[in-house]
């Protein structure tokens, strides 16, 4: 028979939910303008490998989302941001 520590791990583990709710950091700040030749602020928007984090993950809203978008294309045909990178951050 199964003790009662050993039954203890089987049952689900509790899932705190999120308490915070995702908001759009350009609203917050009042950032109407989103610069191309601001490298070190579009990396954030970047993961590992140089793709473009979803909105989901970054919490911008569609319009601002798409100027990120945007930014960051144009600062990778000017060679600021890289197309694709092994160890970005």
């Amino acid at each position: 028979m199964a003790r009662e520590s050993e039954i203890r791990y089987l049952s689900p583990v509790d899932i705190e939910k999120r308490s915070q709710s995702k908001y759009c950091r350009f609203k917050k700040m009042g950032i109407k303008y989103v610069d191309y030749k601001d490298p070190d602020f579009l990396i954030r928007f970047l993961n590992d490998q140089g793709k473009i984090l979803p909105r989901r993950i970054t919490g911008n809203s569609l319009k601002f989302q798409r100027r990120v978008a945007v930014a960051i294309k144009r600062a990778r045909q000017l060679a600021l941001l890289p197309y694709v990178a092994d160890n970005l951050k």
